[in-house]
């Protein structure tokens, strides 16, 4: 049973916070329920989102072990180094989804309709013939949305009357691309031979770093372009935050560059100390401006010219 729990990562259930910040914008913009309804919403959100993750990585990990045995660190998963049944492992993947789904059922249809996403996210992104996590470039991609579904997640757990701005989901979408372009970055590196690299991802045959890092930039940049839109339409006073916002993607690319970089592993990133108390600077930066107004900041919203 030990092996069939590890397969399901529970220790990945961490990254379910990115839940968090689609609670945040519902409170910017959205009708809050009562405080204990809300509370009950996200505990069951939170828990349905780590069953439907778990669901999906037991499928990475059961479809990927033909190419993990070419990582460095991964040919020790269970899948590719004990005997594991597939039987057994289907069993777990339709028991975690069905847990995931009928606890979604307690919440709302949006956040109901929005799991169901990320479990057919799972299958379009393990599953031939679509395989999309093969494919260069739009493997990144897929697997960012991701993201973009999590601050959904978080929104209808607020509520479920509309959807966020277009400009955050976009914003929230290419900030994960960006993190996973670095974190294909960082294990291309850790490799350090492109042939294996292919054979442990088909999509690193086509890969280079500068090819990597490159497209990670770029993602970058839709990023906070995206996430420009949206304070200066909703909460001008956030644009104190985005030069600290800009120094933690760099931050972020910095640490790629270590040896066996925790960016290859997100889960483990609590490990690197000085990025989790600058992420805690931002989130405190982020609470501030959420209910300090600066009316000045208003001139940024409004065209003019400076005369002469």
């Amino acid at each position: 049973m030990k092996n069939y729990i590890r397969i399901a990562r529970p220790d990945h259930w961490v990254k379910n916070i990115f839940i968090i910040p689609g609670l945040a914008v519902g409170f910017l913009l959205a009708d809050m329920p009562p405080l204990g309804e809300l509370l009950y919403r996200f505990v069951i959100g939170f828990i349905a989102t780590c069953m439907i993750a778990s669901a999906n990585y037991v499928i990475n990990e059961w479809l990927d072990a033909e190419f993990d045995k070419y990582h460095p660190t991964k040919k020790y998963r269970p899948v590719v180094s004990e005997n594991m049944k597939f039987s057994l492992v289907m069993l777990e993947y339709v028991l975690l989804a069905v847990v995931g789904i009928a606890l979604s059922c307690l919440i709302n249809k949006g956040f109901l309709a929005t799991e169901i996403w990320l479990l057919v996210m799972g299958i379009i992104y393990n599953v031939k013939p679509m395989r999309t996590k093969d494919i260069p470039f739009l493997d990144v991609i897929s697997e960012s949305v991701n993201n973009m579904i999590r601050l959904l997640l978080g929104w209808f757990i607020v509520t479920d009357a509309s959807v966020p701005p277009g400009s955050i989901l976009l914003g929230y979408w290419m900030g994960g691309a960006f993190l996973m372009g670095i974190k294909r970055f960082a294990e291309y590196r850790m490799i350090g031979d492109p042939k294996t690299a292919g054979l442990y991802r088909k999509s690193f045959a086509a890969y280079t770093e500068r090819t990597l890092l490159c497209s990670s930039m770029f993602y970058a940049f839709c990023s906070t372009f995206c996430m420009g839109l949206f304070l200066v339409k909703y909460r001008i006073e956030y644009v104190l935050a985005m030069p600290f916002l800009f120094l933690l993607f760099v931050y972020y690319l910095y640490i790629a560059f270590k040896d066996d970089s925790a960016v290859q592993k997100p889960e483990k990133l609590y490990k690197e100390k000085k990025l989790m108390a600058f992420v805690v600077l931002i989130v405190l930066i982020f609470v501030v401006l959420t209910f300090v107004d600066i009316p000045a900041l208003r001139l940024f919203q409004e065209p003019f010219l400076i005369p002469i």
